[in-house]
């Protein structure tokens, strides 16, 4: 299984460019729009502000999910579906950036519904 930390190469995705405000689409329909990202190499992810779909909940969807990006349309594509992102630890920027523990219990949550 490859690193779910890391962008696959089919995404389109170039480090360096910002994503921030791009919408999210899951599976089944938009979650929300990033609100801050990482290209950092082993810890990639996106944070995405969930809107009032879950309450203003903030989730960290690591840049393994991440199917492909439309830079055209401003969009990001992540195999998972809404139920699977609503069910994922929340997301609080003075906790968890940077803990090795939370990104573990995220790692964990996402891996469970990977397609290998």
């Amino acid at each position: 299984m490859s690193d779910i930390w890391g962008y696959q190469p089919t995404t389109g995705h170039t480090a360096g460019n910002t994503l921030i405000g791009y919408k999210v689409e899951a599976t089944d329909g938009s979650i929300g729009k990033v609100d801050r990202h990482s290209d950092e190499v082993g810890s990639s992810y996106l944070v995405v502000d969930t809107g009032v779909w879950i309450f203003g909940k903030h989730v960290l969807l690591p840049a393994g999910t991440v199917s492909r990006i439309d830079a055209a349309e401003e969009k990001i594509y992540v195999e998972l579906t809404k139920d699977q992102i609503k069910d994922a630890p929340e997301f609080d920027k003075d906790k968890h950036l940077g803990d090795a523990g939370y990104h573990e219990q995220v790692g964990g949550h996402y891996g469970r519904h990977r397609r290998v």
